[in-house]
């Protein structure tokens, strides 16, 4: 049974992978499609599942303020997973499809497809406590108990199966692309902690970006963010809602070896929302609000983004 159960998460594993060189994109490749979006629920769990992001930014074409604008939409169409290696191993993936608009003096321009892949493996560590000293060391064997803190460490790639179209790069915000063209690397460290109902997920991540076919690079980007929150169990299913802060910062664009004015930035949000875990699924919401921002030497704006996904828990 044991050999079958194995035999059966490699081949999910495999088909996750196929389908990524397909049919992805990874929002946090294009600069500002995307910042701290996270790699997997609240809780941790094993999953496969879809999210929806919505995103909306206004570019301003110009140095007044009675400067032309560009009203934006991003929408994103995920297929994700949290799928388990072994005890302390496991890998996500992040399989986007991305949908963008914007409409600039009364003219709609709307670009679509695939967009670049995002594969991440991840190795466990928990935090134990010894049963007869009542003190905390990380040991692995079975007579330690868990005290509720956790860290996850994540090395990942993102590949440029998406799209990149460098005529696109003369907007205002040069992150309105379904691709960056490029191969990224991400390194990213979580910390969980969860106690009875309380729990807490914080996540540090760093792009490391490449320069593309087109000798474009977009800046390399550092993202954190935090998530408070409390389950409420009921007959029916576990509500967990949740407050949270995230921020990302971008560094400078290049082409053809020369940094570009004013493509540096960073932003700051705060979020709500809720988990609804039901038997073998699961819902999430969460709404997000920057706080604070500067994008362009200020022509960009963040506006709200919204998102929503469902799970089958593995």
């Amino acid at each position: 049974m044991k050999d079958f159960q194995n035999t059966k998460t490699i081949l999910l594993i495999l088909a996750i992978i196929s389908f990524t060189n397909s049919y992805s994109c990874d929002l946090c490749g294009c600069t500002t499609s995307s910042g701290s979006a996270s790699f997997g629920d609240l809780q941790m769990t094993s999953f496969v599942g879809l999210r929806y992001i919505y995103q909306t930014y206004e570019s301003k074409n110009g140095i007044f303020d009675n400067s032309p604008t560009s009203e934006e939409q991003f929408n994103t169409y995920q297929l994700w997973a949290r799928v388990p290696l072994g005890k302390s191993f496991y890998v996500s993936a992040i399989l986007p499809y991305q949908d963008l608009s914007r409409k600039f003096q009364g003219n709609t321009e709307s670009i679509n497809g695939v967009g670049d892949m995002t594969l991440i493996g991840w190795y466990n560590l928990k935090i134990y406590k010894s049963n007869s000293e009542n003190k905390e060391a990380i040991d692995f064997s079975t007579n330690k108990v868990l005290t509720g803190h956790s860290f996850n460490f994540g090395l990942g790639v993102k590949a440029p199966t998406g799209k990149f179209e460098e005529e696109l790069t003369d907007r205002v915000n040069p992150g309105f692309q379904v691709g960056t063209g490029s191969w990224d690397a991400i390194a990213t460290v979580m910390y969980n902690y969860g106690n009875n109902n309380l729990g807490l997920n914080t996540t540090f991540a760093y792009y490391l970006k490449s320069e593309n076919k087109n000798e474009y690079r977009f800046g390399n980007q550092f993202s954190v963010s935090s998530n408070l929150f409390y389950k409420l169990k009921t007959k029916k299913m576990d509500i967990s809602p949740f407050v949270g802060i995230s921020g990302d910062v971008y560094d400078s664009i290049e082409q053809y070896g020369e940094t570009l004015a004013d493509t540096n930035g960073y932003l700051y949000n705060c979020s709500l929302g809720s988990e609804f875990n039901l038997k073998d699924f699961q819902l999430g919401l969460q709404y997000t609000l920057p706080i604070h921002q500067d994008f362009f030497g200020g022509n960009v704006e963040a506006k709200n983004r919204f998102s929503v996904y469902l799970n089958y828990k593995l």
